[in-house]
């Protein structure tokens, strides 16, 4: 069936702008629906792939068909035809095994029943593609607080623009008796998208536990940024509210921290729940993971002096004071149902006198805490550890660069450059040079002169230190130190003859003077062999130091 191109593409910007879906997805689904009712009307089921429908964007063109396949032996007439009946038709074509036999249809020989069933399956599918669509949309916006203005306010809820569209606010998700005028600013949590009767929509609402959260998100930097975890939410919108509260920081109370100086955190959350004559009660809960004391905290305002927990039924009994049992009930019971969501445990009262009449055993407040304490120095300790573990394997991982498997060699032994080649060559040649000398000093050196031997291990360790060092600077030291040494001997020996002669002079002088002979205390034959003695050594110490090998050492470090 040709149709208005014009009017066709006028329809597709229409359903394109108010649904915010797009053309090919409209065509798309249109195509569904006429090939679902085509099927339906031949007699063909879903799975038969006997229709085909195409749609032209650009003219406007529906064409229709149902295909059978040409077979040489039928085994279903309804999607098959043999060849012979084929080409017996008045097409003028020749089929043979394998073909494709067209038979053309149109929308105007659809009947009223599956023309009506079309327009519900586009329906469907258009309402499914919207739905799509805002979810694309609002996908990072569930379980966030928004903010739009009224519209339009009527007996079934308020109509709210948030922007590119509008959402619908009813009674039932609004908090207490609270009322908005036209124009006014107001704050919804996005709950969810969802599809009806009338297309898709954004579920909104005021009356969840998710937008109290956010609120609390809002006015306390503390849950904010994450030091304070809220664990759970119990609330009765426009009545009462529990929230349980945690942190693992020792230093901060949760409960007081949301609470804030003289409740003015708490009144922040409470004067945006709702403009009604009623305020909703916040009752701030402090979480614990003993079920006993965490009970006892979430029946608070009534003073509970014990609990009897039993945790595979999930069910405990509440001691409370004798004045304290309404209060734990609660208006209408809210206290308590509360307190059941919250803890998730089946709560039963009785008072203190009653308990004590039937003999009821109970955990004490104080065993309770004392149990919490228990278990928080353990999870500290538990952390702690974790923390020395982390930095553990921190300090023994790989720095970033290096290879996965990088081990850090332990021991490195360190060459000589070889730009030093020719300086160690040289230091080994004259350790080598020492050592003979030394080795020729030891081996004239007559047997009763002691202090050449004592010396000899002096000059080893100066050869010893020429080896390790291979130091310029510690080999020109130790050769000064040698050379002074041995200076040092002949000043003292000539200092001595020189002291003997004085001596001599002196004594022959006061011998003189005073005419009294004098006994000397060393004979004659002893001063010629000290004499003898000193003259060799002098001579010894002439020979063997050769000053010249000195003097080219030098020379050739200038150059």
């Amino acid at each position: 069936m040709a149709i208005n191109g014009k009017v066709f593409l006028e329809g597709l910007n229409e359903l394109e702008a108010s649904k915010g879906i797009s053309k090919e997805v409209i065509i798309a689904a249109l195509k569904e629906a006429m090939t679902k009712g085509y099927k339906k009307q031949i007699g063909a089921t879903e799975e038969d792939d006997c229709v085909r429908v195409t749609i032209d964007a650009e003219t406007g063109n529906i064409d229709m068909c149902q295909v059978k396949k040409v077979v040489k032996e039928v085994e279903d007439d309804f999607l098959e035809i043999s060849v012979e009946d084929a080409n017996a038709l008045k097409d003028g074509k020749k089929y043979k095994a394998g073909d494709e036999l067209i038979i053309p249809s149109s929308p105007e020989e659809l009947t009223k029943a599956i023309a009506m069933s079309v327009k519900s399956i586009l329906k469907q599918k258009l309402a499914e593609a919207e739905k799509d669509v805002l979810f694309e949309n609002f996908k990072d916006k569930i379980g966030t607080m928004i903010t739009g203005k009224v519209e339009k306010a009527d007996e079934r809820g308020l109509t709210i623009n948030i922007g590119r569209t509008s959402v619908f606010l009813p009674h039932k998700q609004m908090i207490g008796d609270e009322k908005f005028n036209v124009g006014e600013s107001i704050k919804l949590f996005v709950n969810n998208v969802d599809s009806g009767t009338k297309g898709a929509h954004i579920v909104v609402t005021r009356s969840s536990e998710g937008f109290l959260k956010c609120l609390f998100t809002e006015e306390i930097s503390e849950v904010y940024n994450g030091t304070i975890v809220i664990k759970g939410i119990a609330r009765e919108a426009g009545e009462r509210s529990k929230v349980a509260v945690y942190t693992d920081d020792p230093n901060i109370d949760p409960a007081g921290a949301c609470i804030g100086p003289n409740g003015s955190r708490i009144q922040k959350v409470v004067g945006q729940l709702g403009n009604g004559q009623a305020k909703e009660k916040i009752d701030i809960i402090a979480y614990s993971d003993v079920p006993g004391l965490f009970i006892m905290e979430a029946l608070k305002p009534a003073h509970v002096v014990g609990i009897k927990v039993d945790e595979e039924s999930k069910s405990a009994l509440a001691i409370v004071k004798d004045d304290s049992f309404s209060l734990a009930i609660g208006k209408k019971g809210v206290n308590v149902r509360l307190a059941v969501k919250l803890t998730g445990y089946n709560i039963d009262i009785k008072t203190e006198t009653v308990a004590a009449e039937e003999g009821i055993e109970f955990q004490t407040l104080e065993e309770l805490q004392a149990i919490d304490t228990e278990l928080k120095a353990k999870a500290a300790y538990e952390k702690l550890a974790a923390q020395f573990k982390a930095q553990e394997e921190a300090q023994v991982s790989v720095l970033p660069g290096l290879p996965e498997g990088y081990v850090a060699p332990q021991d490195r032994t360190y060459e000589a450059e070889e730009d030093n080649t020719e300086l160690q060559e040289a230091l080994e040649e004259q350790s080598e040079k020492a050592e003979v000398k030394v080795s020729k000093k030891v081996e004239e050196a007559p047997v009763e002169v002691a202090p050449v031997s004592e010396e000899k291990p002096v000059e080893v360790e100066v050869k010893k230190e020429v080896k390790t060092t291979t130091s310029l600077e510690d080999l020109e030291k130790s050769l000064s130190e040698e050379s002074n040494k041995q200076n040092a001997k002949k000043d003292r020996k000539f200092s001595k003859k020189k002291k003997e002669e004085t001596s001599d002079e002196s004594s022959k002088g006061a011998l003189d003077t005073s005419g009294a002979a004098r006994m000397s205390i060393y004979t004659e034959e002893e001063l010629r062999e000290m004499e003898e003695e000193d003259k060799e050594q002098e001579d010894e110490y002439d020979d063997d130091v050769d000053y010249d090998d000195y003097d080219e050492y030098y020379d050739d470090d200038d150059r």
